[in-house]
Parts: structure tokens; sequence; C-alpha cells
């Protein structure tokens, strides 16, 4: 038997298991035979329904992981001499060894860090990298890629949003969502998906599942035309061609065929909320980014932390060496507000010792 750790992960929303009813659409789907490679109801009514909430113009092409949803929407966004321009802390950047460049070949320009932004990058960001444009020399900046909420757990207005689309439209240029956690945004901000996306001029979109519910899978959506026409090749090209579609497909309408995806998302920051408020009253912390979504950036003594993590998993999120380093810590659809008690016990009488 394979033993597992009786306390709850707070390190990220992807170990948090699979939800029963996106479970139940898997099995269902596994009754009959089907059409391989996207052929299938399941998939042709995971069009139709994206189609519904994000807009006529919606193109959807689901893919196994998010790293190739990003990989493969920067392709079709670009030729190989053009750049993407992200923020230093975007998962493109930071946390996908290199795939972009590796196997799109797409070089990333990040912009200067920005402490106070949370993750965010603005025009006057974008601004600096813009200068070398039409020179034959140097990689010719073509996307901006955002990510939303962003990897700090911070989250980009509405008019943040179209601030961004309107600069990159009278600049020539494209911009892409990162959306692994976009349910979470929207249940943050209190607005559809659609308004988040497609009312806003975003180009592309990585719209997530894994991190909200699902088993596996996220899908690559784009809302032009001349973007489309390529995605089908490059998913094939890319190893992302799902032969069974219909158990990935399956899921993506169960999540986002219903409420589910907000139900889980406002799950998740609500304990986020509910953990913040109960860390804020503890001593010797220090939150140093705002918790907006179901994510808590903490400064804590490292003796502290050490001992709690004897107990729950969790990550640094600086190099982990000084005295007081800043740890991650994350809710999920399935986090328990007993769970969440326990941790803050935990925390307390470790800060305590």
């Amino acid at each position: 038997m394979i033993a597992t750790h009786s306390l709850q992960s707070f390190a990220s929303d992807n170990n948090a298991g699979v939800h029963p009813r996106i479970m139940q659409a898997m099995a269902d789907a596994n009754r009959a035979d089907a059409i391989a490679y996207g052929d299938d109801p399941w998939t042709e009514a995971l069009a139709a329904c994206l189609g519904e909430l994000l807009g006529p113009a919606c193109r959807s092409f689901p893919v196994f992981l998010g790293t190739a949803a990003n990989v493969l929407c920067l392709q079709a966004m670009t030729q190989p001499w053009e750049a993407v321009i992200c923020a230093p802390s975007a998962h493109i950047n930071r946390d996908e060894c290199g795939a972009a460049e590796a196997i799109a070949g797409r070089k990333l320009l990040a912009t200067v860090p920005n402490s106070q932004g949370h993750g965010k990058i603005s025009p006057r960001d974008i601004i600096p990298l813009l200068g070398a444009r039409g020179f034959v020399h140097q990689v010719q900046p073509r996307v901006v890629s955002i990510t939303q909420s962003t990897e700090l757990g911070a989250c980009y207005s509405l008019t943040e949003l179209r601030e961004l689309a309107s600069f990159c439209k009278e600049r020539d240029l494209l911009l892409h969502m990162d959306g692994a956690r976009l349910p979470n945004a929207c249940a943050a901000l209190g607005c559809s998906l659609k308004e988040m996306t497609a009312d806003v001029g975003l180009d592309a979109l990585t719209l997530g599942g894994t991190k909200n519910g699902m088993m596996f899978g996220e899908v690559v959506i784009v809302f032009r035309e001349d973007l489309a026409a390529a995605l089908p090749f490059l998913r094939k090209q890319g190893m992302q061609l799902v032969s069974k579609m219909r158990f990935l497909s399956a899921q993506l309408l169960a999540l986002y065929g219903s409420d589910l995806w907000l139900e889980n998302a406002r799950h998740a920051n609500a304990m986020a909320s509910v953990l913040a408020e109960r860390v804020a009253r503890l001593p010797g912390l220090e939150f140093v980014h705002p918790v907006q979504t179901n994510a808590l950036f903490v400064r804590a003594p490292r003796r502290a932390l050490a001992r709690l993590r004897e107990e729950f998993f969790f990550y640094f999120w600086d190099d982990g060496t000084s005295d007081r380093p800043v740890a991650r810590w994350m809710t999920s659809w399935s986090t328990t507000e007993e769970a969440v008690g326990c941790f803050v016990d935990r925390l307390q009488a470790a800060l305590m010792e």
C-alpha cells in the first residue's frame, strides 16, 4: 500500500486531488468507444461550450500540459526572429525550463523587475524593450505575455488589462495571457471569463484546469483566425494531440460547462483569506505580496518555518538562505478550514519554540 501524508499540503494547488465531478465525467466518457484525436462528442461539445463562454471568435485546442499550452500559443503568435516580452517572475521565464526557447525557439525578453507590481507588468515596463524594432541585428518584440493571476498571487484589474491590450494594438504587438489560475482571478474580481479575456482584447489565452480540480489538461484558446490556422499542426508536431482526447475534453467540459470552475476557485480563494486572517494575528510574520487569490507569500523566522515543514509541505520562494526567508503557502479547491486551523496552530507553536 502507498503511504499518504495525513496533513494537507500547502505547497501548491497542483498537489490537490481530482474533483469528484470531474472524475465522474472521465468515467462517463469511458463507457464506450469514441473516435480518437478529438473527433469525439466531448471535444465538439467543449468547443461549443467555450464559444458560449468566451465569444464566437474563440477557437480552442485541448492539450495535456500548461507548459505545452504556453509554448504552442507563443509559437503560433511569432516568427523565429521574434521575441516575447514578459515579467521576470512569469512562469514561462522562471518555471518552464526554457521550453519557449528550446522547443519553440522564441527568445524571452524579461522586463526590469518591479517589486511593487507583484508580478504584473505595465506599458511603461514594456517601452524600453521596443527600441530595437526594425534593427536587423536584434530580435524583434512581437508578443506581450502576462499571467492572470500572477505567480505572486496578484490580479490585473480589467482596466489594467484593457490598457495593456490597447497599448499592444497601437504598437502592433500581440497579447497573450497565461491563465493557469484565471478562475481564481475571476473569482477575486467578480467578473466572467469573457470579461477577463475576449472583452479586454486578448489575442490568445492559455486556460487552466489542472490547478482547479482536473487530473490533467489545459486548453489553448485564440481569438484570431490567423492564429488558429497553424495550431492543429503545431499541436501535433508538439506532441500534444491527445489520442484519447475525450478524457481530456470531458474534464474541461465538466469544469467549464457548469459553474464548477468558479465554485472551486472561490473556495480556494476563501481558504487563503481565512489563512491570511489567522496568520496576520501571529507575531514576527510579514506578508510580502497582497493576498488576492489563493497564494500567500510570508516572511518568517527560518527556525519556525523549518519546524513547520516537518509536518507540512510548502515551498521557500527566495533562496532560503536568510534568517527570515519567504515561504509560499497555497490553498486549493479541496483545502478545508480544519486543515487551515491545524496549519496555523502548528505555525503558532513553531514561532513560540
